[in-house]
């Protein structure tokens, strides 16, 4: 057998790639054959097959090396099975079992995560259904700055490989990462499976454009059409599209055009929503039947054909056979992986210097950004205004761009959700990321956030954690307006995964900043901006000692603000005010009228909540006020009332009493309509005054 006829003299296929190539399709068909008549078995949990796109698949796993980083879509298992998994493994994912060595049982077929020596990563990315190609692109950012860095040899020349479908190019987050594809040079082979199909819905129903055609607007990201369903095709397209990523560090776009064999998804089945004629036509671009001709074309006898035929089948049969005896995951182990364990442990360092300058809120938070930069080379800083001259809105990193460089601190378009999901895929390649946005622009990143981030430590069964700090401006303060006044806390602790802190003052901003970028999960930092504004009437509240260079203070760990009188508690005329944040300082100015008779618990701390610090300052008063800047309703301090309530009823004196903003959909641009939404002193008084009477 000879390959002279089909293949072109610079490519490195030849009769043993193809015969290896034909036998991992006749893998995966096997696999989906097998899948419908075990449909009993198999049905129980969604999945997808790659069933017609197989060629295409298999092709790009065959150009990937061990340390390249890979961002499959959820039809991709031909491509792992090419990259060297083996159809056991996969089996294991399917039916959710123990030995699933992407998950541990935990997520959906085709949705991989792994890292495994000899084989390509492939971390974990959210959702691979067209989302995940920001945490890709962020992957390829983090690789092109370790070397900017020389902090990652370039001999091996790394390239990210990306896989989606076509019907995910209509989403908007793709947009944001092909733009900073090009605009930051970055080697990230895209590859798009376009089979005319997204979900139920024609290619004339939901776009506008092909793939090819939309990249055509992202001026240097080379592209290139290619027949998905001809392996030859296909291998020598990608081996191109990968040699030039890998050479020239800049990104490609493959179109391929694949037939939908198959269905859609185990419980969205092609006849409910193909015509007989359609399923037929994609029939006739087998891409098992073409190379099974080629083979043929080139000298292959049938005999040798068909033995790789049954050769594989009898593979997938043992593998079924195998998988069927394997063990459900262990229950126990259901809370696992959770959180990476947490490294700072108690608070260390001096909080109060002797001869320390005093510092307020903005300058805290600069000093601890420049120090972490100081000594984590690793560690890059970026957001909208953060880099450049500006500096921040407030200053929290002016000088930084201008100490560090541009390829450490720098601006980026006001894209949340790129900012939030690209922290994951340079987290990925071994960079920690300190990410800077609005509490505002956070609500258009939290699918990246909620589906990525918050994920990745669990979903991966423990092999990634995503060790990414998010700095949040949050908050409202004077004529801020309805858009740059966002409470958001109660929305992020619904998202177990992230851990969410909020200091109060800046000794507390220093210490909690530089712990939260050490901890190995992702965290936000909850900043507020009036703690900021350098004009707002109560900044000389604001200041205080700057704290030592090394000085950390633990998540998870509350802080008694402000003692009560002893006699005061002794007589049962005392109470305790849990706040966070701005409520802090309502809280204290509040508390003059009540001399002695209130404790402030600064909670630091929202996820972990130091709850045995709740409880305990909730013993030494039997009367408890939880005061929050958010809208009451259904909010995070109405929960944590609650959940004293319960635990603690028999030691209560009162009902423990809330105070919040009011419910009402924005805070207002007028200053005088915000003060009667959110809280001040003067209500918090007038709280205290009911609960102590209580």
């Amino acid at each position: 057998m000879t390959t002279s006829s089909i293949i072109t003299s610079y490519t490195t296929l030849n009769d043993n790639t193809l015969k290896r190539a034909y036998h991992l399709m006749c893998v995966t068909r096997s696999m989906d054959q097998l899948y419908e008549e075990q449909r009993q078995i198999t049905d129980k949990y969604t999945h997808s097959t790659s069933r017609g796109h197989e060629a295409v698949q298999i092709a790009a796993a065959m150009h990937l090396k061990a340390h390249d980083y890979v961002a499959p879509y959820y039809r991709d298992e031909a491509l792992l099975l090419g990259m060297g998994l083996s159809p056991y493994e996969l089996m294991m994912q399917l039916l959710a079992r123990q030995n699933d060595p992407f998950s541990g049982g935990r997520n959906y077929y085709g949705c991989a995560s792994l890292k495994r020596n000899g084989l390509p990563t492939i971390p974990y990315m959210g959702v691979p259904d067209g989302s995940h190609v920001i945490p890709a692109t962020g992957m390829a950012q983090g690789l092109a700055y370790l070397v900017a860095q020389n902090l990652r040899s370039d001999f091996e020349r790394p390239i990210v490989f990306c896989s989606l479908g076509d019907g995910a190019m209509t989403n908007g987050e793709v947009a944001e990462a092909l733009q900073i594809a090009v605009l930051k040079r970055l080697p990230i082979v895209y590859l798009i499976q376009d089979n005319d199909w997204s979900r139920s819905a024609r290619a004339e129903e939901y776009r506008g454009m092909d793939a090819y055609e939309f990249a055509g607007g992202f001026k240097g990201l080379k592209r290139n059409r290619i027949n998905g369903a001809d392996f030859v095709q296909a291998y020598e397209s990608i081996q191109a599209a990968i040699e030039y990523a890998r050479i020239e560090r800049l990104p490609v776009l493959l179109h391929a055009k694949c037939p939908l064999i198959g269905h859609y998804s185990s419980d969205l089945r092609r006849e409910q929503y193909r015509t007989e004629d359609n399923i037929a036509l994609h029939r006739k671009d087998d891409p098992i039947t073409r190379l099974r001709k080629y083979l043929i074309i080139e000298g292959e006898t049938e005999e040798n054909i068909n033995q790789i035929d049954q050769e594989a089948s009898s593979l997938v049969a043992h593998a079924w056979s195998q998988a069927l005896e394997a063990s459900e995951p262990d229950r126990s182990t259901t809370t696992f992986h959770t959180f990476a364990p947490e490294v700072i442990l108690e608070e260390k360092g001096e909080r109060a210097p002797a001869q320390a300058n005093q510092t307020n809120t903005t300058q805290a938070a600069a000093k601890a950004t420049d120090e972490i930069l100081a000594a984590h080379p690793e560690a890059l800083y970026y957001g909208p205004d953060t880099g450049g001259k500006l500096g921040g809105l407030f200053e929290e990193s002016k000088g930084l761009a201008q100490k560090y460089g541009g390829d450490r601190v720098f601006n980026m378009p006001y894209q949340p959700a790129y900012l939030i999901g690209s922290a994951l895929g340079m987290a990925a390649v071994g960079c920690k990321p300190i990410v800077e946005l609005t509490a505002d622009a956070l609500w258009q990143g939290l699918k990246q956030l909620s589906q990525g981030l918050s994920k990745s430590y669990y979903l991966s069964d423990g092999q990634f954690p995503a060790q990414v700090l998010i700095r949040v401006l949050a908050g409202a303060y004077p004529s801020g307006g309805a858009f740059q006044s966002a409470s958001i806390e109660s929305t992020l602790l619904q998202i177990p995964g992230i851990k969410v802190v909020y200091p109060s003052n800046a000794g507390d901003t220093k210490g909690l900043l530089k712990a939260a970028f050490l901890d190995p999960n992702p965290v936000l930092l909850l900043e507020h901006r009036a703690l900021y504004r350098t004009q707002s009437p109560e900044v000389e509240a604001f200041l205080m000692v700057e704290p030592a260079k090394d000085y950390l203070v633990p998540l998870g760990k509350a802080r008694v603000a402000q003692e009560a009188d002893p006699e005061k508690r002794e007589e049962g005329g005392s109470l305790v005010v849990i706040t966070y944040g701005m409520g802090v300082y309502w809280a204290s100015a509040a508390s003059e009228q009540f001399a002695g008779a209130v404790e402030i618990l600064d909670l630091r701390s929202l996820n972990p909540l130091d709850w045995e610090a709740v409880v305990a300052a909730v013993k030494r008063h039997n009367k408890a006020l939880i005061l929050t800047e958010e809208p009451l309703r259904n909010s995070f301090a109405e929960a944590l009332a609650g959940r004293i309530t319960k635990e603690c009823f028999k030691i209560l004196d009162s009902p423990v009493f809330t105070c919040g903003a009011s419910n009402v959909p924005a805070i207002p641009l007028n200053a005088a309509l915000a003060g009667e939404i959110l809280p001040n002193a003067h209500k918090v008084a007038k709280v205290i005054q009911e609960l102590l009477r209580y």
